[in-house]
């Protein structure tokens, strides 16, 4: 490869023919090393033997590496042996490698005459050089600046060591700003060699007039109370690169970057900074700049790091620097699309390849398109196309799709809603008739009950400041709009100024639904829906975020993926029990709402809902006995021999949105502590659902399901259950049993309680004595649930929901040991259709019945997402299907 790749150099740059006149042998010298990428390894050996006596000497042994690496970088960047991220990870490297020697070199040379830098404990303090930019993401150009930032730790003086050499002491301060000119120097300097990076110290707090080096103390003040939001842009690439304490300059950049709620304002920042780049643009006549210009590199930055500013907070995974990496995860956790990313990805590397290819011409920092015939032949032929105007429109078609992909993400809101019909309404200048004529055109057939919510809003957010009143009276009109569509539009809109009124000091929310109308609509949908979707949202704002992404709003949940999401997330706060018992509700929270989305839209059955929530709490629970355990003190194994059994509508797959967890918990363990550990285990589990944090509860639990009920063992063996369940257990024990499953834990304990399950369900049973047990305990229930309305209860009323339920239990105890098919916890609804396929009821009436249930549940999910306290209908509205459910009654029960 060595003598054609060396050709191509000399025909598609003319830095490299110079190069190769001005030091004939630099082509001889690196032929053998063309065919691997250049290590760090090489690079520090080449500094390093023989060792430079003196600052000339490391320079010019900084820029003969630079040379080397250069000629085999573009050597095998243009033979198409190295792909885009070799060649920027070389350069990284490069910068990387001549940092630490040229630190190292100088700060060896100031300690010798001013004694090492230490704080007031005496401890030795190093320079951390913060690498910013795309030597901070591991990105750099081939000819490109390093954006750098000088730190130290602490403040103090220097001081000689133990030998006590004679030296002149200065600050700490002073002897950081000495080395850090130095380093400039080192690799910017113009020598006779050239120089080996171009060093911009302009991102600094305060840029040019701020001090050279500060330390981390200066550094804190300043993000706190100066930073700006473009530089909370340039800090997401921050990394530092050499010296020591990196984790806690991090903590220090991190909150400042990555704010803990959302912050849709940043959005804005971007969009303006973008702005002022377009304009530079046009003024400079900038519409080639293949990296500033429309769909270019830094549209495709933006677009990643606008996630990132925004969710990064949340999402540990875009806390990371490289563009691909971070537009990778927003694949991951569903926050665009893979066409979008694919896109988006292709583009970045033929720009980035098209920068690079710029850059070989002349080695100068360019990404502006050529206008001589000669650049541009020799680019068309780097770039392998045959001309320049093949060049030209595969470039046009990679820069439109980025564009489409900017635009689509940054389109500015409407913030300017003079023209809107409603913002008379809204801001209260219409007179009494146009302002009627208005509403009622919108859909409200109540307008003073409109006016009155409009004007209570008005006043609650009368001292708000003068930008977010910008904001909200930008989003009142279109949202008025939106609303007036709805079925109820006045309750809608009492419920989404609640809302507004519990956000009105959070601009950022006002910003969220200023930027996505599309958010808005779905915000309106759910408010309309229920009350109770409404309730929820104000108490937890944060959940509006889950509103910007309709592709993961609205996608099926991938309960594997989401259980390692969750995982990874609690990961990121070892030993932090209040972040991760808030991870946990805020998880739960988010898929919830995403559920309930999909739910309003009629895109799940009520069976396929229950199946989700039920699997939300399988993930939950078993996170939870995951972390319960690591942070129990007295464990004595890795892994708990453990298990968490689910009852009632958990074990039959029946939750809803705000149900109980009836939980049993089993151990198999004959180590003689065993009881009371698992005891501690269990109660740790239960504070850790039922804790009432921030972010509210996880699930509140009913622990009475187990051997003895609220008098017996929080906890049992797998043989006392068996015991329990085989010779002491209650007929309606046997009932819930029914609907009983494993849910997380020891796998061996939940195949040995499904044989147990099964064992019991399948004894021989006095079918009269069964019958009266069951009719007893359904008129207990009557007794515990009297209704004196009109209205018919759809769970606990005679032809309800309960009646169902016990009619299927009995089959299943009176049945199982002739019908083992029916001790499959597979939902009343299935096991109805067995028992008919086995004879135990009519076909025809275990299809009704069936279909009855369905029915019944269905209004009753209706009714409280609705908000209602009791699910109850008039009965001339459910007559048959309460007679159908009467009707197998007669048959079973009879």
């Amino acid at each position: 490869m060595s003598h054609s790749a060396l050709d191509r150099v000399v025909r598609c740059s003319r830095y490299g023919r110079r190069l190769l006149a001005a030091h004939p042998q630099l082509a001889e010298a690196v032929a053998g090393q063309l065919d691997q990428a250049f290590a760090r390894e090489a690079m520090q050996a080449f500094l390093a033997e023989p060792p430079c006596a003196d600052e000339a000497a490391l320079h010019r042994r900084l820029r003969q590496l630079r040379q080397r690496v250069w000629w085999v970088a573009t050597a095998r960047d243009l033979a198409g042996t190295a792909d885009l991220a070799e060649v920027t990870a070389t350069y990284s490297t490069l910068a990387e490698v001549c940092l630490a020697a040229a630190l190292d070199f100088h700060h060896a040379a100031l300690a010798a005459r001013h004694g090492e830098p230490r704080d007031e404990h005496g401890q030795p303090q190093q320079m951390i050089v913060v690498g910013m930019g795309k030597l901070g993401g591991g990105e750099l150009n081939v000819s490109s600046d390093i954006d750098l930032i000088y730190l130290y730790p602490e403040e103090g003086d220097t001081a000689a060591d133990e030998a006590g050499a004679a030296i002149k002491p200065i600050s700490n301060h002073e002897f950081f700003v000495r080395l850090g000119r130095k380093l400039t120097a080192a690799l910017s300097e113009a020598t006779a060699d050239g120089y080996v990076f171009r060093v911009d110290l302009r991102l600094r707090p305060w840029g040019d007039s701020g001090p050279f080096a500060m330390g981390f103390a200066m550094l804190e003040d300043y993000l706190v109370a100066q930073g700006r939001p473009w530089e909370r842009y340039a800090w997401i690439k921050a990394r530092p690169l050499t010296g020591g304490r990196h984790d806690e300059l991090m903590a220090i950049v991190r909150p400042f970057v990555f704010r803990k709620y959302l912050d849709f304002g940043a959005f804005a920042a971007i969009r303006d900074l973008h702005v002022q780049i377009r304009r530079e643009v046009a003024r400079r006549e900038m519409a080639d700049n293949i990296k500033l210009g429309p769909g270019g590199i830094r549209e495709i930055e933006f677009t990643a790091q606008v996630y990132q500013l925004i969710r990064g907070g949340k999402i540990a995974a875009l806390q990371q620097r490289p563009t691909l990496t971070v537009l990778g995860e927003l694949v991951k956790n569903e926050l665009m699309t893979t066409d979008a990313q694919q896109e988006l990805a292709a583009a970045y590397d033929f720009l980035r390849r098209l920068e690079h290819r710029l850059q070989y011409l002349d080695d100068a920092q360019t990404q502006q398109l050529p206008e001589d015939a000669e650049s541009q032949a020799m680019l068309a032929e780097a770039m392998n196309f045959p001309d320049y105007a093949a060049l030209l429109a595969a470039l046009e078609r990679h820069r439109n799709k980025v564009t489409r992909h900017f635009e689509q993400m940054f389109a500015a809101p409407q913030t300017d809603q003079v023209s809107h019909p409603l913002t008379a309404v809204c801001c209260g200048t219409a007179d009494a008739e146009s302002t009627r004529a208005l509403l009622e055109n919108a859909g409200y057939d109540d307008p003073q009950r409109v006016l009155a919510t409009l004007d209570a809003l008005r006043q609650h957010t009368a001292r708000l400041a003068e930008s977010t009143q910008l904001r909200l009276n930008a989003l009142l009109p279109p949202a008025l709009e939106v609303i007036g569509s709805q079925p109820d539009p006045a309750a809608t809109l009492e419920r989404f100024a609640a809302l507004i009124q519990a956000i009105s000091r959070r601009a950022t929310y006002l910003a969220l639904l200023a930027e996505y109308p599309a958010a808005l609509r779905q915000l309106v949908r759910l408010l309309a829906a229920s009350p109770w979707a409404a309730q929820v949202l104000t108490l937890q704002p944060q959940l509006l975020d889950e509103l910007i992404a309709p592709q993961s709003l609205m996608s099926v949940p991938d309960w594997a993926q989401l259980a390692t999401q969750l995982r990874d997330e609690l990961d990121a706060h070892p030993g932090d029990t209040e972040a991760q018992l808030d991870a946990l509700r805020r998880f739960k929270q988010v898929q919830t709402l995403r559920l309930l989305a999909q739910d309003v839209a009629g895109r799940l059955t009520l069976e396929a809902l229950s199946d989700h929530l039920s699997f939300l709490a399988d993930v939950l629970l078993a996170e939870t006995l995951d972390r319960c355990w690591a942070g129990l003190k007295t464990r004595h194994r890795d892994t708990p021999r453990f298990a968490v059994i689910g009852y009632g509508k958990l074990g039959g797959k029946e939750l809803g949105y705000a149900s109980d967890l009836d939980l049993v918990f089993l151990y198999d363990d004959a180590d003689e502590r065993a009881q009371e550990i698992y005891a501690r285990l269990t109660q740790r589990i239960n504070t850790w659902l039922g804790t009432l944090t921030p972010a509210g509860i996880l699930y509140e639990t009913d622990l009475r399901l187990r051997p003895d009920g609220a008098a017996g063992l929080l906890v049992s063996s797998v043989e006392a259950f068996r015991d329990y369940q085989l010779h002491h257990a209650w007929t309606w024990e046997h009932q819930a049993l029914t609907r009983a499953r494993f849910v997380c834990g020891d796998a061996a304990i939940g195949t040995s309680f499904e044989a147990l399950r099964r064992d019991v369900l399948c004894l021989p049973r006095d079918g009269v004595k069964l019958r009266e047990e069951v009719l007893a305990m359904r008129e207990k229930m009557h007794a515990g649930h009297v209704n004196n309305s009109e209205l018919f209860d759809l769970k606990h009323d005679s032809g309800g929901i309960v009646d169902v339920e016990f009619c299927v239990q009995y089959l299943v105890l009176r049945h199982c040991n002739a019908h083992p098919e029916l001790a499959d916890n597979v939902g009343n609804i299935a096991l109805l259709l067995r028992a008919g396929a086995g004879g135990l009821v009519p076909v025809e009436l275990a299809q009704a019945a069936a279909d009855a249930y369905r029915e019944l549940r269905r209004q009753q999910h209706a009714i409280k997402l609705s908000g209602a306290e009791y699910a109850r209908v008039p009965l001339a509205d459910v007559a048959s299907v309460r007679d159908t459910v009467k009707a197998l009654w007669r048959q079973v029960m009879a």
